[in-house]
């Protein structure tokens, strides 16, 4: 069983940064892959950013150059920076981990096929 936690989310103004971190605890594995997902409410949980245990980054186009994704295998975390904070990136954002396979296999970007989240961080953007 693997837990997340999630810290880091709070009101910043746009234009703005933002870090957010991840925690895993549990039965860590180079096969697991750790991403980011958000969601307003009255919409679908989408995808933001995941890394695989090769480092492999994969970004949604609207915060490609703008948001960064990293992860500390020894430590078991993922972190989300995200710079250059637009009004639509607020949202709840989550942690999640899957296993994927292999350490350079390519996670899905379907919130439907991650198998373990965390509780959510409120992201809020001011104009």
């Amino acid at each position: 069983q693997v837990q997340l936690v999630e810290s880091g989310g709070g009101l910043v103004q746009a234009g703005g940064s933002l870090r957010l971190s991840c925690a895993a605890s549990g039965r860590a594995s180079s096969a697991d892959a750790m991403g980011w997902f958000r969601q307003i409410p009255g919409k679908e949980r989408e995808f933001v950013a995941a890394i695989n245990w090769a480092a492999v980054t994969y970004y949604r186009d609207s915060v490609r150059g703008r948001f960064t994704i990293s992860r500390d295998n020894a430590k078991n975390t993922v972190d989300l920076q995200m710079d250059n904070l637009k009004l639509e990136d607020a949202a709840v954002y989550y942690c999640a981990l899957v296993r994927v396979g292999s350490m350079r296999a390519r996670p899905s970007r379907d919130p439907e096929s991650w198998r373990y989240w965390g509780q959510g961080t409120q992201v809020t953007v001011s104009s």
